[in-house]
């Protein structure tokens, strides 16, 4: 899939602040713009083969159907919201969701629950937390849920919690082609930078389909 890297920040909010008093945010986009332009997603209703070169991990589970995500549930942080859609803007840079909640999947990846790593977005804060506010506590084996359009539930188990400076963003790790049915849930971190209204970091937790 396209490389994509992670760069700007959420919101203008000061990190960690429980109680955030600013009222106003800054909406560009998280990403920076992809390098190539992002893959047309298939339109298929059978499970897709992995990409050339890639062997699918026998010991992972059988990745499923395209099917357009709606609504995302992570219980060990309280997380239960809509999906909406996230494409990109004319100049290249991802879309990011307009305010707190809810949370968007990009349309140019798979679809949580296909083969590859999909990917969904939201923001930290706004004008208070945001839906992706307590992701970096998450830890490995935490469940994640992800309801599809085709009335299947795509459920993830989560694996690792990184940070990273959005200088040098893992592109590969988070976007290349994977073996198995994978989920990236982005968000920011890290020091707020006050001069450029943006966090420093991004908050990756990167999670496997478990069924």
């Amino acid at each position: 899939m396209a490389a994509v890297v992670g760069v700007a920040g959420c919101s203008t909010l000061s990190a960690g602040a429980p109680s955030p008093t600013s009222s106003t945010a800054s909406l560009s986009a998280v990403w920076s713009p992809p390098t190539t332009a992002p893959p047309v997603p298939s339109t298929s209703s059978s499970t897709p083969a992995p990409p050339p070169g890639i062997a699918l991990d026998a010991g992972a589970a059988q990745p499923l159907a395209r099917s357009v995500p709606v609504r995302l549930l992570i219980p060990a942080i309280g997380v239960d919201s809509t999906l909406m859609e996230l494409g990109l803007h004319d100049d290249g840079t991802m879309e990011v969701p307009p305010a707190g909640f809810p949370a968007g999947w990009y349309t140019g990846a798979p679809t949580p629950g296909e083969l590859g790593p999909a990917v969904i977005a939201g923001h930290v804060d706004w004008t208070g937390p945001g839906v992706f506010y307590d992701l970096h506590t998450l830890v490995a084996g935490d469940e994640v849920r992800v309801e599809r359009t085709d009335g299947s539930t795509a459920v993830f188990r989560v694996t690792k919690v990184e940070e990273y400076r959005k200088s040098a963003f893992p592109t590969d790790e988070v976007y290349g082609d994977i073996a198995f049915a994978g989920l990236r849930l982005i968000t920011c971190g890290g020091s707020f930078n006050k001069r450029t209204g943006h966090y420093e970091d991004n908050i990756v937790a990167f999670a496997e389909l478990v069924g």
